[in-house]
Formats: C-alpha cells, structure tokens, sequence
C-alpha cells in the first residue's frame, strides 16, 4: 500500500484512494461517503480538497485529498475491530507527518530577514489555493448557468459526468440520466420510450437506414421538441444545484 500520509501544500493529508485501500473499500464508496459529509459540513472546503491523478490506464480520474480532521470525520462511520487498527494506523502517520513538517518549518535559526521571507512564502501559497478553489467553483458556477439550446447535449451531458463523479464514479451515468429522464417525464406527462418507439418507426416509413435508426436515442426525441428541451434543461440545472457541482 501507498504511504498512509503525505504532505501536500505544507499540510499532513491522506487521499481517498488511500482510505479506500486501507480500509477494503471501493474507491467510489468512499467518494460518496465524502460526499455525504459533505452536504452536512459548512467547512467543507478547509479538510477536503478535489483533485485527478491517471488510474493505471491513463485515464483521468477523480481523487479527494483530506487532512487529519477530514479522515477523522469519514472514518467515525467505518467500524469493526479491523477498521479500528487500520483507524490507529493513520493517527500514528498524520502524528509522524506533522511532526516532520513541523521540523522542516522550524525557522527560530535564520536569521529575521529568512524568516520573513519564508513567512510571505506560505502566506502567498496560501492564498493561492485559496483564489483556486474560488476559480474552480466560479468556473462550475458559470457552467450552469451557460447551459443552453446552442450547444446543451454536450453541455448537459458535462454537468451529468460532474455528479456523477460525486455520487461515485462515471459508473453512476446511467443512474443520474435515468433520474433526469424520469423528472422530465413526470413534469411534461409524457413516455419517452414511446415517443422513442414511434420515431424509429417514421423514420422507417421514411427509409432512414437501420444503422441510423438503431442509433436513435431519447435526447433525438428531446431534440424534436421545444418544450421538452426546456424542461430537460431545467432538470439537468436543478440536478447540478442539488447536488452541489457548483
């Protein structure tokens, strides 16, 4: 296993990578765990910061670093004798890692002039990750509201990637387009299958090649309607407020 605990921006943290390994979890358990906290936690921001590493394919994929009062925070609900051990084993690293970062940044014996300097250093590196988590949220922000009829199915389907990764990994696509399919239905009181259906069959009627109609989708249906792409719109806006993209 990785090490437990590493220092990252002069501060003792752990990944939820490595939480999931210690711990025998699924990664994207752990992510929604985090993610549970995180509705109920005003501080969020100050113990888990969101970043992306390569899985073993190269692939980008979604990681969330925490500091000890993070994984404190996760790990009150991992129980059982094992989850202890493994729970004194990362209080024992942050310990170690704390001390040690402690160490390094033991300025007593410069001189006035050094310390000063390296004071205005981590101050500056401070408010730099502060200003990029404003950015990045300012950035999530603004694609909401940019969400619109000109370009919205690749719009959309961002937005849709986005919780997805927050209610787990891009496993949960499916699950999140099937929610706003459902929510569009019941607000336009229609059946997007049916619709679905008798589109393929005009276009049938119609000699469209199979290929082409195999390839038919409900966002076609969506298309083919200006309400319904109004209303879907909305849903996927909604979804993204509710679960917190911004």
């Amino acid at each position: 296993m990785n090490e437990l605990v590493i220092m990252k921006n002069q501060e003792a943290v752990t990944s939820s990578l490595n939480v999931a390994e210690g711990f025998e979890k699924r990664h994207d358990h752990v992510l929604r765990d985090i993610q549970a906290v995180k509705e109920d936690v005003p501080n969020f921001g100050e113990m888990f910061m969101e970043a992306t590493e390569p899985d073993t394919y190269g692939r980008e994929r979604k990681i969330i670093y925490m500091n000890r009062d993070g994984f404190t925070l996760l790990a009150m609900g991992f129980t059982g004798k094992k989850a202890l051990q493994f729970k004194l084993k990362y209080i024992e690293a942050f310990n170690q890692m704390e001390q040690y970062i402690k160490e390094e940044m033991d300025y007593s014996k410069l001189s006035p002039e050094l310390q000063m300097t390296m004071k205005l250093g981590q101050a500056l590196a401070k408010q730099e990750m502060a200003t990029k988590r404003i950015e990045s949220k300012v950035d999530n922000i603004s694609e909401i509201v940019a969400l619109n009829t000109t370009d919205w199915r690749k719009d959309a389907r961002s937005l849709i990637n986005k919780i997805a990764q927050l209610k787990g990994g891009f496993g949960a696509y499916q699950e999140v387009q099937a929610d706003v399919y459902k929510e569009l239905e019941r607000r336009a009181n229609c059946r997007l299958d049916i619709r679905l259906s008798n589109m393929r069959k005009n276009a049938a009627l119609n000699g469209v090649s199979k290929s082409k109609i195999n390839k038919m989708n409900k966002l076609d249906v969506i298309a083919e309607d200006k309400k319904l792409l109004e209303i879907y719109l909305a849903v996927v806006k909604e979804f993204a407020i509710k679960h917190k993209v911004a």
